[in-house]
């Protein structure tokens, strides 16, 4: 388990979040522009706290959890993304997620992060399998999916009066 370190990437830096992010991770959530494909929409301020404060009793629990992303070097959060555990399909899965801000997409930040996320979840958290959901219209995220070696294995119907979200997964190769 990770607890308080700093993982980094080539170009990315992810650590576990604090109360001070709060105000970042809103400002992510609340933008109409990042919840295109998010059928609730933006998330209120009270929805934002309640999902935050979940995040880090994930951490406790866990020992791992939704990181906050910036660039190595800097100071800006420009996302937040990783594993975490999620009931869907009668079973717990360990789920790959993520969000960046607008002015983070088209780098290949989110193929960095999964990439990470992933490794972390094979080699230090010995997990045989990570899931990711992804809503049927957001072919980036496929994208980043497929590159990173997930395949789709099956359908879930968690929103009503929408299309099935899609899910996939990638398997340990340990």
């Amino acid at each position: 388990m990770i607890k308080n370190k700093i993982i980094k990437s080539s170009r990315l830096a992810y650590y576990r979040p604090s109360k001070e992010d709060f105000k970042a991770y809103f400002a992510i959530n609340a933008d109409p522009e990042t919840n295109l494909f998010n059928p609730h929409g933006p998330m209120s301020e009270i929805t934002a706290h309640e999902v935050f404060h979940n995040i880090m009793l994930h951490w406790d629990i866990s020992g791992y959890g939704i990181w906050m992303v910036r660039e190595v070097n800097k100071s800006e959060i420009i996302g937040f993304g990783g594993l975490s555990n999620k009931m869907y399909l009668d079973h717990q899965r360990t789920n790959l997620g993520y969000r960046f801000s607008p002015s983070a997409w088209g780098k290949g930040f989110a193929t960095e992060l999964a990439q990470t996320a992933t490794a972390f979840g094979f080699e230090e958290l010995k997990k045989k399998a990570i899931y990711a959901l992804v809503r049927p219209s957001n072919l980036a995220s496929i994208n980043v999916l497929e590159k990173c070696q997930f395949n789709l294995i099956d359908y879930l119907s968690d929103v009503q009066n929408e299309d099935p979200s899609l899910v996939y997964r990638r398997n340990s190769t340990f």
